[in-house]
């Protein structure tokens, strides 16, 4: 009986620790429209952290990753997975010889996970932008902004917007 009153109360208490110190990491998506490809070109995704330190001084810090995929959901290469602190941009390009098509023109579309973890306290806001260029003098011939994405004290959890 005395055991069962010491050990029981102890087991309890390290459950509960556990269930506090328990994290959840959660990934939000964001696809761009399709965007025509030529022979010619390549097409990139940029991603900027644009948070600053929370006022508590910590830094800020955005984890995710980029794909591409073809015009039947095949996946083009493999994701890029990215960690960018305040004011950093990071850059993923895929050339046309990449894309498994016959023709001189393809459809893709450009994809960026945005990973976050609850309780997390690093600020995130990324702004991502999808664009296609020619691969010989750099010049780029369509830009599309992406949507902007939180996690951590500036978003509300994770949401995006």
């Amino acid at each position: 009986m005395c055991f069962r009153k010491f050990v029981l109360p102890l087991i309890a208490i390290a459950t509960m620790a556990v269930a506090q110190t328990s994290t959840t990491t959660r990934t939000q998506t964001f696809s761009f429209g399709p965007v025509g490809i030529g022979s010619t070109e390549s097409a990139e995704i940029n991603v900027l952290n644009a948070a600053s330190a929370s006022s508590s001084g910590t830094a800020a810090s955005c984890t995710g990753s980029i794909s591409f995929a073809s015009s039947t959901g095949t996946a083009i290469g493999t994701a890029t997975t990215f960690t960018v602190t305040s004011g950093q941009v990071f850059s993923v390009s895929v050339p046309f010889s990449k894309v498994a098509t016959s023709g001189s023109r393809a459809e893709i579309v450009g994809s960026v996970a945005l990973t976050f973890t609850s309780g997390a306290s690093a600020p995130c806001s990324l702004v991502s932008a999808f664009e296609t260029f020619d691969t010989s003098s750099g010049v780029t011939h369509v830009h599309l902004a992406g949507s902007a994405q939180s996690s951590g004290p500036i978003g509300f959890g994770g949401g995006g917007h």
